[in-house]
């Protein structure tokens, strides 16, 4: 399958082509023919994308997160938990695939983890809705959270959606108020519950499945209210102004991090998580873990304490 390329990566684009070209004609002049080339050719596409992944805008930030190739969380699930056994259904209406929930060992851990799936192609994204849940999915949610608390399991999540789906029949079902009992279950978790926003990070869709003690932040992610394009509709009545949106509304992970919104950044490789998914995946793995064993000593008490304080300090800084 052809590499997708964003705008700012068409001259990474065009010396891949290159390397490409040069690959091909090396198979007919004979072994070595090209090789000291193609490898200047190589080092100065990583010279590129290095400089490019360094100094990216907002939107640009906001074209990464959404990037077809980033891991998503089937990704994540089949590199970090073993013996998963997926859960399904809300016990109340359907099953809902665009959240994907169940139990697994985590670094030989039980745990529960669950999250938004996108899929990967036409087949995949249809079937999971774009990764835009439905009701039925957060009530899915409050279920597997109901499971962990129930047997002392953590709780894991990964937060990658443009938010619930806005379609008549999700408002007909209680979209609303299923999203507020998502949120509700995850700040009352007697669990250690941590979060990732791995992808994009869109509005309350995204909120029920990140009320965590501590919510982390892929270095390229981006987190927000409104997606930029929503934004822009709202302020100027003009959708093609998502960029000034983006830069306005601080959604990248750098500023999160400022706003105390988001409690750790996980770098990613040069070139982006979908660049090299694995290191990528357990880049996250790692500070997943490192923030499970600095609660493991906490009650569960202490973790909803811990919670609320985290929450009622966002927008307080510089008050006192």
């Amino acid at each position: 399958m052809a590499a997708h390329y964003l705008d700012f990566e068409r001259p990474i684009a065009d010396l891949e082509s290159k390397i490409e070209e040069l690959s091909r004609l090396s198979e007919t002049a004979g072994p070595g023919a090209f090789d000291l080339e193609i490898q200047a050719l190589r080092d100065r596409a990583q010279e590129l994308r290095k400089e490019a992944y360094a100094n990216l805008d907002a939107w640009q930030k906001t074209m990464v997160a959404r990037h077809p190739e980033r891991p998503h969380l089937r990704d994540y699930v089949a590199g970090l938990i073993d013996e998963f056994v997926e859960l399904r259904g809300d016990r109340k209406f359907a099953d809902d695939q665009a959240i994907v929930g169940g139990l697994g060992r985590f670094r030989g851990q039980p745990v529960v983890v669950m999250g938004h799936e996108k899929g990967h192609d036409t087949t995949t994204r249809l079937k999971h809705n774009f990764g835009m849940a439905r009701p039925e999915g957060y009530r899915k949610a409050v279920r597997l959270m109901d499971m962990a608390e129930r047997f002392s399991l953590p709780v894991i999540t990964f937060v990658d959606t443009a938010g619930a789906y806005p379609g008549l029949g999700a408002e007909e079902r209680g979209q609303a108020e299923a999203i507020a009992r998502s949120t509700e279950r995850c700040l009352t978790l007697g669990t250690p519950m941590v979060a990732t926003i791995v992808g994009e990070g869109g509005s309350g869709g995204a909120i029920a499945l990140a009320g965590a003690n501590r919510v982390l932040i892929l270095e390229h992610s981006i987190y927000s209210v409104i997606s930029p394009e929503g934004a822009a509709s709202i302020l100027w009545r003009d959708g093609a102004r998502a960029k000034d949106a983006a830069t306005n509304m601080r959604i990248t992970a750098q500023d999160l991090i400022k706003l105390g919104i988001v409690d750790r950044i996980v770098d990613e490789p040069a070139g982006g998580a979908h660049s090299n998914t694995e290191v990528a995946i357990q880049a996250v793995g790692d500070a997943v873990e490192e923030e499970l064993k600095a609660m493991a000593h906490m009650s569960a008490q202490q973790l909803r304490e811990q919670r609320a304080e985290r929450f009622y300090a966002i927008g307080r800084a510089g008050l006192q």
